[in-house]
This record gives C-alpha cells, structure tokens and sequence, in this order.
C-alpha cells in the first residue's frame, strides 16, 4: 500500500446524513473534495483504525476503494458551521481525521439492477469475511458504482471486536457467521477457488505495512490500554492468524450460500 498523503479541510461542504457518525463532504486545500470521517464521532477513532486498516487490505487485494487520506482539521471551523451538533463534532475532532476521496456521481449498488460476476462476489465475501464487515447487506451495501466499476466504502464496521477488548487474538479463528447478510452472497461461486490467490496477496509484511500506517493518536488511551506498538503488533497478529486460518470462515460462507 502507498502512503498516505495528508489534507487540510479549508471548507465544510455538507453532512452525509445517512451515515451513522454523521461524515460530512469537505474541501481541502489540494481543492479535493472528500468524505471525512471524524474521530470525535460517537465510536471513537477505533471507526478510523478499522476504516484505515481495512481500506489498506481491500486496496491490497485489488478490490476499488475511493483514495484514503489523512485529513486534518482545525477545531476552529466550527465557529462557521450553523448547526449546534455539527459544531460539536468538529470541535471534538480537531487535529488527524480520515477522508475517503469524494466520487461525484456515483450511485448507490442496486442488488436488483447491478450486475456482479460470481468472481469479483467472491473476492468481496472473502474481504467483507476476513474483516468481519457487518455493514454490506442487502439493506445498507456500502457499495457505489462510478464509471461503471463497483466500489467499496465504508469500513467503519470492521473488525468490531476491537470494541470490545483490546486482546482480541482468540478470536482471529471465529468463521463470522454473519456473513450469511451479504449481499453478493449469493453471488460468490468462486469462494474456495479465490482463497489462496487472496492469502497470497496478503503477506506479513503486507498487513505489517498497513498497520503501521495507524498513527499513535488513535490508539493511544487510558492506562490500562497497552501502548500503540502492543496494539499494532495485536492487529498484525490477529490478521496473519486470521488470514493462514482462512478455512474457518471460507468454509461458514460456502456452507452460508448453500443455505440460501
């Protein structure tokens, strides 16, 4: 994965509503326009970790993911910003935030509409399975097709068992039985035949370079919370277990699909 280039917001464009976190359009002073996500939002900067990371693993296996950057953002613009909660979002979340590049007239994937072929649905399962994404249903696909390609957004959702620990290794063998919600499921007929061409493209040194990308601040804690390296290395681990036990959660999507 390149680096990751960093952006300062110059304006405040719009809120996304829909978003749980409530991200917003921003425009910044390359004159791009991106997604911010904000560290101050409800989850905390753990939604940027897991956003950064998995963006970085989904780029890495080739999948199309909207250009991730470091967006800093002065608490300051608040003073401009008319509605209470918006002001109190970029006030808490002043400093390094994540921005996901803006792809003006993308539209949302259509199950009904859209066509998938059962390779790239394959290749996605087994992306959405290894990051444990909860968030690319039927209901809510985090998906856009822009220039006729499909992209994927939206990885606030993975890895959520951050959430609850910050020892997390035991549970890098769990099959992520909630893979039977996805949305190209049904579509996936390829997923044992594109497993070892994934876990080859997901070196050690791969995950290790991604996750090194994390800065220190969105890791950094309470005392009782293990420094950002500790935490790191736990990340790199859990995926490297995760990704040479790709069987565990190959084997629930196959059996998933069968259910159908």
């Amino acid at each position: 994965m390149p680096s990751i280039r960093t952006v300062t917001v110059t304006r405040y464009v719009t809120p996304l509503r829909e978003g749980g976190s409530l991200p917003a359009i921003v425009e910044a002073d390359d004159d791009g326009m991106y997604v911010l996500k904000f560290r101050g939002a409800g989850q905390g900067p753990k939604v940027l970790v897991a956003e950064l990371i998995s963006g970085g693993i989904a780029r890495a296996l080739g999948l199309r993911v909207p250009e991730i950057v470091f967006v800093e953002l002065d608490a300051e613009l608040a003073r401009t910003e008319p509605d209470p909660e918006i002001q109190d979002l970029i006030r808490a979340s002043g400093g390094l935030n994540l921005g996901l590049d803006y792809l003006p007239g993308s539209i949302s994937f259509d199950p009904v509409v859209d066509e998938v072929d059962g390779r790239l649905a394959s290749r996605i399962v087994w992306f959405d399975a290894l990051v444990s994404n909860v968030d690319r249903t039927a209901r809510n696909t985090n998906m856009l097709i822009w220039h006729g390609n499909l992209w994927l957004i939206d990885h606030g959702s993975t890895l959520y068992f951050h959430h609850a620990d910050d020892h997390f290794l035991h549970r890098s063998r769990d099959p992520f039985a909630l893979i039977a919600n996805h949305v190209l499921l049904d579509r996936a007929d390829a997923l044992e035949e594109v497993d070892e061409d994934m876990r080859g493209l997901l070196t050690r040194a791969a995950i290790e370079e991604i996750v090194g990308l994390v800065p220190d601040e969105w890791l950094e804690g309470g005392v009782d919370r293990p420094p950002p390296d500790e935490l790191r290395a736990q990340y790199v681990e859990y995926l490297a277990q995760r990704i040479e036990h790709s069987h565990h959660f190959v084997q629930e999507a196959v059996r998933a699909r069968g259910a159908l």
